[in-house]
């Protein structure tokens, strides 16, 4: 119980941001839910066959990522469509502070909250995520009707710091915690009450039944000088394979079929362990200990070509459980910018990466990141991105015009590229990132592909989709109460922008 709202029964969560935003959201609801037994105000038991939160994607006028698409069309329906006229009695934001404008965005998204706790409504105001880990105190100063502001690595003891706020106190948790999988301290003596890992005993409600997000490393050690990751999320602190393995088996015994590991760097994983770990050494761990029958997907995010391993090649091509898709950000295509940018590696030595992916796993989808606009970026910088784009040519491109974000190098420099250019540019990429799309689409048509089966289609009852090994959308006629978590072979006959569409082959393949 909250004691400043002692009848408190709802919640609202609003989560903006990457993948490990909405792993990070759905912990928030499980403590909300399993430890203060509170209620999502999105929520919607009686559909069966979503699997995804509304509460868990909103935008505060983020750009979409086109991977979020479909979850973002089904969900803003099934929001729009709750019956309950509630208003909540804890709001959380989990914030982003990767765009231009994030802060301002997040004070935009309060102010309706603030006035009504201002006229009195009884509401306990919570911002976490990475805006909140970024600004702190000023949080408060800006919002005095803010009562807890959170960094992430908080998350495991919301339930803890929500009845401190009951009492009175008005947090603000943002300073640095070296963590455990048996609690964790931020250097000033606070604790956890309780013993828990700090990731996998915290409840969580995940946000899908057939997939799951498992981060296996927090926070970053890179510093790039356009990125803020270092000083929102922390330094690198990897889990154990253990707990790794543990969280995953729990998710097998509930019915998941698949697993996303998660991490900024992923390829870092283990290097701040002792003795030292390796990312693959960690694929070959939970391939060989999944049970059969259970999870048969196994996918990650994010890979550094600083440090990418052809051990991780090996895997990928070897392994039956991890699936042959790469995401393999290279973010600019000219080696001085991406000297500016700190990244470590060439034009040359990325196509090498490249090479070897095709040589060893030549079905593989690539996929990666790219930043236009870079402080001091030539137009003949520029056109080196374009000449990557098309040697690599894409299974899909996440692409961003570079905005100065605070506590950043390049933010300060005088060296800035005019904003009509940056659009310029952003559109190019945009336009040649869609045409490699779908020329790899297309090279499935008249294959048969294996699909696993996630959702109904939200724009057609009578087709269900799902995902090629590679990651592909592919829609198809199907009963989804029947398919939904199976995996089925397909026959593409059409191959789309950023999916398939295909029809059914056979009944659900045993695995």
């Amino acid at each position: 119980m909250i004691y400043s709202i002692p009848n408190a029964k709802y919640y609202k969560i609003v989560t903006t941001g990457c993948q490990m935003n909405v792993a990070d959201s759905e912990r928030i609801m499980g403590v909300l839910e399993g430890e203060l037994g509170l209620t999502s105000l999105d929520a919607d038991s009686n559909d069966d066959t979503s699997g995804m939160d509304a509460s868990l994607i909103a935008t505060l006028g983020k750009k979409k990522n086109k991977s979020m698409k479909h979850e973002e069309s089904r969900v803003s329906k099934k929001a729009s469509s709750n019956k309950n006229s509630a208003t909540p009695d804890i709001l959380l934001l989990n914030t982003c502070t990767i765009r231009d404008h994030a802060e301002q965005k997040v004070y935009d998204a309060l102010g309706p909250y603030a006035a009504m706790k201002r006229s009195g409504h009884p509401l306990a105001i919570v911002v976490a995520g990475c805006v909140a880990q970024q600004e702190g105190e000023a949080l408060l100063r800006r919002f005095p009707e803010i009562d807890l502001v959170l960094g992430p690595q908080y998350i495991p003891w919301l339930s803890d710091l929500l009845v401190e706020v009951g009492k009175g106190s008005q947090l603000c948790m943002t300073e640095s915690m070296l963590w455990s999988e048996t609690g964790g301290s931020d250097g000033r003596g606070w604790n956890s009450s309780r013993e828990k890992d700090a990731d996998w005993m915290v409840p969580i409600k995940r946000g899908h039944t057939v997939r799951a997000w498992v981060n296996v490393i927090h926070g970053c050690n890179e510093h790039c000088t356009y990125c803020v990751v270092p000083s929102v999320r922390g330094v690198e602190q990897s889990r154990s394979m253990e707990a790794i393995l543990q969280e995953c088996l729990q998710l097998a015994s509930s019915g998941y079929k698949e697993v996303t590991l998660l991490g900024q760097n992923i390829d870092a994983y283990g290097r701040d362990m002792n003795p030292r770990r390796t990312f693959a050494d960690l694929l070959h761990y939970l391939n060989d200990n999944l049970p059969p029958n259970t999870i048969s997907r196994i996918r990650y995010v994010t890979s550094h070509p600083r440090y990418f391993s052809e051990r991780v090649i090996e895997a990928v091509s070897d392994l039956d459980k991890v699936c042959e898709c790469f995401h393999m950000p290279f973010q600019a295509g000219d080696d001085a910018v991406l000297r500016d940018m700190r990244r470590g590696y060439t034009y040359e030595s990325y196509m090498n990466i490249i090479r070897k992916i095709r040589a060893k796993a030549p079905d593989a989808s690539i996929c990666g990141d790219v930043i236009v606009g870079f402080p001091g970026e030539t137009e003949e910088a520029f056109q080196r991105t374009l000449d990557l784009m098309e040697e690599v040519k894409f299974d899909n491109l996440n692409t961003f015009a570079y905005s100065p974000r605070p506590n950043t190098e390049a933010a300060d420099w005088a060296n800035q590229i005019p904003t009509d250019v940056k659009s310029d540019r952003l559109q190019r990429v945009q336009a040649l990132a869609a045409k490699h799309a779908l020329e790899r689409s297309q090279r499935y048509v008249g294959t048969a592909v294996e699909v696993l089966v996630e959702d109904r289609n939200p724009k057609n009852g009578n087709e269900v989709m799902g995902r090629t090994r590679q990651g592909r959308q592919v829609f198809f006629e199907g009963d989804i109460k029947e398919l939904k978590g199976q995996l089925v072979m397909v026959e593409v006959l059409e191959g789309r922008t950023w999916s398939l569409v295909g029809k059914l082959l056979s009944s659900p393949i045993k695995v």
